[in-house]
């Protein structure tokens, strides 16, 4: 069983990957092994995971941009049901690609998987009726010690798919929806991160 077919360095930016697991499947349904540390490190990635989370949100729903400021977490990410636009943003202050973003589409269907290292700030916006999100952390949830950033700052420049709006200085959702007509859905906090510029840095 295993095997998992890794995909590293996405869009240039050191340490983000995308892993797919191999499905067996016939006339019963599938199986497949969501983790393995053996094939994981086969792969190059030596992770030692210490908590699981799991959350559901609606269609429209954004959380984030968030990380842990003096606790970061590496995290590997999933969606067990429905769908949603997972991105990350490179905030290691000695980084090549210091303020780069890329997003993958993360679904029950494609069962890809996101590994996002430590410095980064993350996030996802949900796409489907309902989504169910899962993922891995190599470190504890510390209270007090989260951060953020603006989720539409222009300075990085995401491409959220199926959000209009326009940009009004702030990380307000005030006057975004998607295209199919649900109001963009944030939490009170995430509506006052900075954008970039203002936000901490990794060293």
């Amino acid at each position: 069983m295993g095997q998992i077919k890794v995909q590293k360095n996405l869009a240039g930016i050191k340490g983000l990957c995308a892993i797919e697991p191999a499905v067996h499947g016939d006339s019963r349904g599938y199986f497949m092994e969501t983790y393995s540390q053996r094939d994981m490190e086969k792969a190059g990635i030596d992770i030692s995971f210490v908590q699981d989370n799991q959350s559901m949100s609606t269609k429209g729903v954004l959380r984030g941009l968030h990380f842990q400021k003096n606790y970061p977490q590496t995290k590997l990410v999933r969606v067990i049901n429905g769908s949603v636009f997972d991105v990350a943003v490179d905030l290691r202050s000695g980084s090549e690609t210091y303020g780069k973003w890329h997003g993958i589409e993360l679904s029950a269907e494609n069962r890809l998987q996101f590994l996002i290292p430590k410095g980064f700030a993350h996030g996802f916006l949900v796409l489907s009726d309902t989504a169910e999100f899962c993922y891995k952390c190599d470190d504890f949830y510390h209270a007090n010690d989260e951060g953020g950033m603006a989720w539409n700052d222009p300075k990085i420049g995401i491409v959220w798919p199926c959000v209009i709006g326009k940009y009004q200085g702030t990380a307000s959702a005030e006057g975004y929806r998607l295209e199919s007509g649900e109001n963009l859905n944030l939490s009170d906090k995430d509506q006052k991160w900075l954008g970039i510029k203002e936000t901490f840095k990794f060293k």
